[in-house]
């Protein structure tokens, strides 16, 4: 859910926000699938979140399908400025639900995970820290820094990735795609591509022809969206 950007923003527009993302948390639960409540902002909004989390957990905590997102991605805030951000959110969530996984984010749009496992919230269970990649962009440097921060007891979740560059423009480049696909599956680490939408540009993995309803044909996929489903067919399976 958008909190800062555009008209129809959690900010300026909060109801109409809270029945969109409704829907699609009782679509989720009704289609038996988990479902993330994602606060996608870049900015520290206390009060807001707050209270939106207050209101989710509420009506939602007793289902096992949910997951939260407390703050997407943070840019320039300080993981402690972020860390008495997300303690003070996870409190609010507990309160009403004490199990379901929270997702907290790390500095410099979730790439500093290091610091997080240097310094990891303490007193609470269930908790993971997320890393975003964009494999055009981003290359080993980042995996090295997961991998230690992995190595040092972090529970990491990749709830934001794909195959082109960090704008979500510019042209996929799949062998650096598959060489994180591979240290995903060979670490167990879940992750998620980046976005169902059909705005004209990369990262974007439907055309204008999609049916909102779903049901996609291959002819309503944009090349990042065929190679998003060719993974998922590939690595979606049980073990």
């Amino acid at each position: 859910m958008g909190v800062e950007l555009g008209k129809w923003s959690y900010i300026k527009e909060p109801q109409f926000s809270k029945q969109k993302i409704d829907a699609v948390i009782k679509g989720a639960i009704q289609s038996d699938i988990y479902v993330i409540i994602d606060w996608h902002s870049h900015n520290i909004n206390l009060k807001e979140a707050k209270e939106f989390f207050a209101e989710m957990s509420k009506k939602y905590g007793k289902y096992p399908n949910i997951i939260y997102e407390v703050f997407n991605e943070p840019d320039y805030e300080t993981w402690p400025e972020v860390k008495a951000y997300a303690e003070e959110v996870i409190k609010v969530i507990r309160e009403n639900d004490p199990k379901n996984i929270i997702l907290i984010g790390s500095p410099h749009w979730d790439q500093d995970v290091n610091l997080p496992a240097e310094d990891p919230i303490k007193g609470c269970t269930n908790l993971m820290y997320t890393m975003h990649f964009y494999a055009a962009t981003h290359g080993k440097e980042l995996r090295d820094r997961t991998d230690d921060a992995i190595k040092n007891g972090l529970p990491v979740f990749i709830s934001e990735s794909a195959g082109m560059e960090a704008s979500g423009d510019g042209p996929l480049n799949y062998t650096a795609w598959q060489e994180y696909i591979d240290w995903m599956e060979a670490r167990k680490l879940s992750w998620i591509t980046w976005s169902i939408s059909d705005k004209e540009e990369t990262c974007s993995i439907l055309k204008k022809s999609a049916k909102s309803e779903g049901k996609w044909k291959r002819e309503d996929l944009k090349e990042s969206g065929i190679k998003v489903r060719e993974y998922l067919r590939k690595y979606n399976t049980k073990k």
